[in-house]
């Protein structure tokens, strides 16, 4: 049976498209199944793009280009988004949910959030109430404000582009530390890692353009600190 096939049989009969037999041994092993993952994305991402009180044309490209069904998938993803965009009510309770099941893998709580970034600055920019929401449930996931700057600092332009922020760190890192942190952090948000948790694979290139933002910061260190990448790595 297909990812969508099994979306759709889910969708029918059930109040709630979050819930999964079995999903909670799935986090303890560190993986998720496409359709577990993808519903929690289609739950939450329909209403991040309900956030601000209207959901624009922008938003919902963007919501599909996340999602790109077969076209015999494409009537159980309408659906999915049809119902989840009626009202911003429940987010917390998905958020919840999945911090829950997921809370001994935050990696796959972050994709979560990279991908309601992705929709929020659709328009070309994020209002208040989607930074609320967005805000929101990365309290829910259990991450710091400290994480959540560098999850923010990602996808929205951080004034200074300040570097450091982007991988987490503190300015006075020594060299050593430095080098540490980069490959801890380029290794949690390697693309291949997110095939790896079982992430669909339309979501894929939301981990490139993570990890490029991530290189960009460590080159721009290095450069500051007159290190070459070869010495450094």
């Amino acid at each position: 049976m297909s990812f969508w096939s099994r979306l759709a049989d889910r969708l029918r009969g059930r109040e709630c498209f979050l819930e999964c037999d079995g999903c909670d041994e799935r986090a303890r092993l560190h993986q998720v199944e496409d359709a577990d993952f993808a519903m929690a994305l289609i739950g939450l991402g329909a209403k991040m793009a309900k956030a601000d009180g209207a959901v624009t044309r922008s938003e919902v490209r963007a919501f599909y280009e996340v999602f790109r069904p077969p076209p015999e998938g494409r009537a159980a993803l309408d659906r999915a988004f049809q119902l989840a965009t009626q009202t911003t009510l429940g987010f917390d309770g998905y958020a919840r949910r999945l911090a829950k099941r997921f809370n001994c893998y935050p990696a796959l709580l972050e994709d979560v959030l990279d991908g309601l970034f992705h929709i929020a600055k659709a328009d070309g920019a994020v209002t208040p109430d989607e930074m609320h929401y967005l805000e929101r449930v990365a309290d829910i996931f259990g991450f710091s404000e400290t994480e959540f700057r560098r999850i923010r600092s990602a996808h929205i332009d951080a004034g200074d582009h300040d570097p450091y922020v982007i991988l987490g760190i503190e300015a006075d890192i020594s060299d050593l530390d430095l080098r540490r942190a980069y490959r801890r952090i380029a290794s949690q948000n390697h693309p291949d890692r997110l095939i790896a948790r079982g992430a669909p694979p339309e979501i894929q290139r939301m981990a490139d353009e993570k990890m490029a933002a991530i290189n960009s910061a460590y080159g721009q260190i290095l450069q500051e600190r007159g290190l070459v990448a070869s010495a450094a790595n």
